[in-house]
């Protein structure tokens, strides 16, 4: 593979907020928020992290790329399970430290739990009522699609 463009130093604020260049700062642990929303509906789909190699491979090959703090590693989304999201539109926000891609999903999902969001429960009343489930049926069998893979949610 070529060797991936570098991005800009930050400079100053009025470079980072005004200016025309992509200088993005990611956190203490390398990494930056990337919001996912579906590219008709805006529906959000996922929110994730990527270092400054997720955020290259993403622009460079127009699919998502995040990087997995459970499991401490560069993921292609939907590399094993065939739910890529290709990439229609990639903002960045005001001080460069977050993006919010607009994406098309193959197959229609992006959340491993098998749902189309992993936004699929909504809280309502108080902080101890029961959750409400948004999607009440999945998309796919997580079982069957990751076979043999290890969840990524940890306790």
């Amino acid at each position: 593979m070529a060797e991936m463009a570098e991005f800009a130093e930050r400079i100053s604020v009025e470079q980072v907020e005004e200016g025309n260049q992509l200088a993005p700062k990611f956190d203490a642990n390398g990494l930056l928020v990337a919001v996912a929303t579906d590219a008709q509906s805006g529906e959000v789909l996922m929110v994730g992290h990527m270092n400054d190699e997720a955020l290259k491979r993403s622009i460079e090959t127009g699919e998502a790329h995040y990087f997995s703090r459970s499991r401490q590693v560069l993921w292609h989304k939907g590399a094993s399970s065939g739910f890529v999201q290709r990439i229609v539109e990639l903002r960045i926000d005001d001080d460069q430290d977050a993006v919010w891609m607009r994406v098309e999903v193959a197959g229609g999902a992006s959340c491993h739990v098998g749902y189309r969001s992993c936004f699929y429960r909504k809280v309502a009343g108080t902080a101890d009522a029961p959750l409400e489930f948004t999607e009440h049926e999945k998309v796919f069998d997580p079982e069957k699609t990751y076979a043999g893979a290890p969840n990524p949610t940890r306790l």
